[in-house]
């Protein structure tokens, strides 16, 4: 069954004013799940406290690479104590991507990263914007990524938005990364111009989300 949950880095600014009080929010506006942006300082105990309280379920956290190399298995404690099925990397500073072999040293490393986390029987994967559709000999970076890295290890989270900024159609790659596809996020844009964010869950720079959310469905996704 696919579930839908929120971001909680479109909420960043209400999170770190008040995080409890925003996951109240959250859950009494119908989500089924929260992926996470930082924890603003809150106990495992204590979150997942909350979350049971509210009747929502971690979908996943945004962990920067350098925490996921320096602190793997804090960050894997804490996802498994919340119950989080998923780690997720949200973007690469340049140097790992600057090239195709720098792509594949990323794949590499990524795979050990997923591993490690499938010890814990937690899913790692990449959240993509649109620096990693430069293209390289004519490949994608988002594609050397996925070439390089092991698909029983790394999956991936696929950001509709970014897509459709740089002329792609979401439900082309939906399709081509089918069997890698567990998260896809979905937001709209006021213009090709301007590219911001705007609410609405219906149409996506004129690509209907209905569109992406059913392919998604028949590719199996988990959270959308």
């Amino acid at each position: 069954m696919t579930r839908i949950g929120l971001q909680l880095y479109s909420v960043k600014e209400r999170c770190a004013s008040d995080f409890f009080g925003t996951l109240d929010e959250v859950a009494r506006s119908g989500y089924d799940g929260v992926e996470f942006a930082g924890y603003y300082e809150t106990s495992s105990t204590d979150l997942k406290q909350r979350l049971d309280d509210n009747g929502l379920k971690a979908a996943g956290s945004h962990i920067p690479i350098d925490h996921l190399e320096r602190s793997l298995d804090q960050v894997i404690d804490y996802s498994y104590k919340i119950e989080s099925p998923y780690i997720i990397c949200p973007g690469l500073p340049e140097h790992y991507r600057d090239s195709e072999d720098a792509y594949k040293r990323t794949g590499e490393l990524f795979t050990k990263i997923g591993e490690k986390t499938n010890e814990a029987n937690i899913a790692f994967g990449y959240h993509n914007h649109d620096i990693e559709l430069k293209t390289f000999d004519g490949k994608y970076g988002l594609d050397l990524l996925f070439t390089h890295s092991d698909s029983r290890f790394v999956f991936m989270e696929l950001d509709t938005f970014w897509l459709e900024a740089t002329g792609l159609k979401s439900v082309d790659w939906i399709h081509r990364y089918k069997e890698r596809l567990k998260i896809l996020h979905m937001k709209d844009m006021n213009n090709l111009e301007e590219l911001r964010n705007v609410e609405s869950w219906f149409w996506c720079n004129g690509l209907s989300c209905n569109s992406c959310s059913s392919t998604a469905v028949w590719c199996g996704m988990v959270y959308g």
